[in-house]
């Protein structure tokens, strides 16, 4: 047997619905603590019959299913219902069903104890012969085989010594490696079976070492196979070997798999699901790339598919690195263009100020030669007239360097600025502007408001404009919906300001276009998202954390529990709980409240206004809300619990 700290490891063949696994279960928590239990123990449950082993897995029996089980062991490792007991989810994660045909699969090995009980007397002399050596295989060395009441004979194969006949335990008989003879389809078949089983070992060893995250999905809808790689990277347990893959998170996180599983296995040929992400934690994002393909059976049928899980978050990041510099670098392009642009207009400007400077010299020296024969008089003007170009000189430095002042400002704000004249004609054009509509400056200065020719239907703001013209407004907001020079659909707020100076007098109109086409879509999104939820017909309810009274209800919410809105916006979530559950509510709610938990499930009944019916509530705490919400999720297991009565 095991050391007192190693792993349990225990096959039930034949398991049916799942009685006989549930019972060691118990048997092995009573020694072991129900800790310890969960900790070393690995039932592997398996049974021909799909039917069964859906049952067993749902763990749900009536009261007649357990009247042989001891009073301590049903109130302490089972959960009443209203008919039904369900048996301990912390034991029933550490049993594992399975499909299993113990004639044809390849045994499960290293197992502690194998308990098959009356199954090998169902079975012919030829089929046992292929099996026993099976049960001898997955024994470890010093495992113990539990056989029923009537295959004591079946016990004395000289593969098996007994331990204690009279409870039917035995224990396996180390034997020599020998080859068969080839005679005989069962001499064959164990031999097969006996030369193959280490490969199995050494296929294990390959998938965990290979680096690559590999599921494998049954034709069941089981979990068959999880390498090392898949279970660090989706985690994934042994508890969750042969548990359905609708079960686990990664069916529907990081996108729906099922969809694409069944196609596989409908169509048999592979699909592969590029770039999805997969959020690890809050902040922590991986990149996967997933690739699906079916394992066909010789016949060409579909019994598996395995799932590929590749860690493209590198590349991803990488061509997201590559955008923003192609990005960054046509922006760079733009502003070397717009810069080039300025520059030659600086230089035009200055070889017009040059001509003007040559044709003032001329004509200084023409006075200067007139003031020569006026002596005293043309001295007087000269110094007169030095004293002016002074001045002169100065008011053009100011002048100069507040225009290059205020083109700063103006390039630099996150919005378009139009400076319209008495006239409406255009007399400045900033830097956003030019990148939005794609026309510069100097191609739109002096060109009237309704003749630009723009993405953007300015001839609209005809009436508003006159408005503040005209009643000297202080301004005027409008929004305008249009199209951006890269062919953007784009909505702008256009404010009109007055231009005024300081005696209030008006030398035109300013208008500020700003950008809130992102900021329009989040509050049409946030409308359409409370739309959705308030129609849905799940139960969602929003619920004052310290009085549990109801804020806030969905549609579906008001028509399961037949109360109007108003009517349930005067009640608390204890008012249409049953008694047992309404008293302990806050209890259960303190390590949700404190932290210590994210979310707190628990099944009840419900009391609506014409009916009772069986429910599942999901709580959540939302402690970063303003003001700190509790929300309620409701789900109506009636269904569940007439198919659980079905079965049973």
């Amino acid at each position: 047997m095991p050391s007192r700290t190693g792993p349990i490891r225990i096959w039930s063949v034949g398991c049916a619905s799942g009685q006989e696994p549930f019972s060691i279960a118990m048997l092995l928590a009573e020694q072991l603590g129900p800790v310890e239990f969960c900790q070393r123990v690995k039932i592997y449950a398996t049974d021909l019959d799909e039917d069964a082993l859906k049952a067993a897995r749902a763990a749900t029996y009536s009261p007649r299913d357990v009247e042989d089980v001891p009073a301590g062991y049903l109130e302490k490792y089972f959960e009443k219902t209203s008919n039904h007991y369900v048996f301990d989810r912390a034991l029933r994660k550490c049993v594992i069903f399975g499909r299993h045909n113990v004639v044809h699969d390849a045994p499960i090995s290293r197992i502690d104890l194998l308990v098959c009980r009356n199954l090998l007397i169902y079975l012919e002399g030829e089929t046992q012969s292929i099996v026993l050596p099976r049960l001898h295989y997955a024994l470890s060395g010093e495992g113990f085989l539990f056989l029923g009441k009537a295959e004591t004979q079946l016990g004395r194969s000289p593969l098996f010594r007994p331990v204690e006949t009279k409870h039917r335990i035995f224990s396996k008989v180390a034997q020599e490696w020998r080859r068969p003879s080839p005679s005989g389809f069962g001499g064959s078949r164990i031999s097969r079976v006996e030369a193959q089983l280490p490969s199995t070992q050494l296929l294990e060893s390959v998938l965990n070492e290979s680096g690559t995250a590999l599921l494998v999905v049954d034709e069941s809808g089981a979990v068959a196979v999880a390498n090392k790689p898949a279970r660090h990277l989706l985690g994934i347990g042994d508890v969750d070997i042969g548990r359905p893959f609708q079960d686990l998170p990664i069916s529907y996180r990081p996108m729906e798999l099922r969809g694409p599983i069944e196609e596989v296995f409908r169509q048999r040929r592979s699909i592969k699901l590029e770039d999805q992400e997969y959020r690890l934690t809050q902040t922590e994002v991986m990149r996967l790339t997933i690739d699906i393909r079916p394992l066909c059976r010789p016949d060409g049928s579909a019994h598996a598919v395995v799932l590929l899980f590749a860690d493209t978050t590198r590349m991803y990041g990488l061509e997201r690195e590559l955008e923003t510099a192609q990005e960054s670098l046509e922006n760079s392009i733009e502003e070397l263009q717009s810069a080039n642009e300025e520059l030659e207009t600086t230089n035009e400007e200055l070889q017009s100020t040059n001509e003007e400077l040559e044709t003032t010299n001329e004509e200084l020296q023409s006075t200067n030669e007139e003031l020569e024969t006026l002596n005293e008089e043309a001295r007087s003007s000269n110094e007169e007239m030095e004293s002016v170009n002074e001045e002169l000189r100065i008011q053009a430095e100011q002048a100069t360097s507040y225009r290059i002042y205020l083109e700063s400002v103006l390039r630099s704000m996150n919005g378009g600025i139009i400076v319209l004249d008495r006239k409406l004609k255009i007399q400045s054009w900033n830097r956003w502007n030019e990148n939005a509509w794609g026309l510069r400056a100097d191609e739109v200065v002096g060109t009237a408001l309704n003749d630009l020719d723009i993405g953007m239907p300015v001839q609209q703001l005809v009436e508003e404009l006159a408005s503040v013209s005209a009643t000297k407004k202080e301004q005027v907001e409008r929004e305008l919906e249009g199209v951006d020079r890269r062919g953007r659909r784009i909505l702008c707020q256009v404010t009109i300001s007055p231009l005024r100076d300081e005696n209030e007098e008006s030398h035109g109109l300013v208008l500020l276009f700003k950008d809130v086409t992102e900021e329009r879509h989040r509050e049409e999104y946030v409308r359409y998202l409370g739309r959705v939820v308030g129609k849905s017909l799940n139960e969602i309810y929003f619920l004052d954390p310290a009085s549990l009274r109801f804020m806030l209800v969905n549609e579906g919410a008001s028509q399961k529990l037949g109360y109007g809105k108003q009517k349930l916006l005067q009640m608390s979530l204890i008012d249409v709980l049953e008694a047992p559950v309404a008293g302990a509510l806050k209890t259960m709610l303190m390590p949700l409240m404190n932290g210590q938990k994210s979310e707190v499930v628990f099944e009840t009944t419900l009391r609506a206004a014409d009916r009772n019916y069986p429910a599942e509530i999901c709580m959540q705490y939302f402690a970063e809300e303003h003001p700190p919400i509790l929300l309620a999720m409701v789900h109506d297991t009636t269904e569940r619990q007439e198919l659980a009565q079905a079965s049973g």
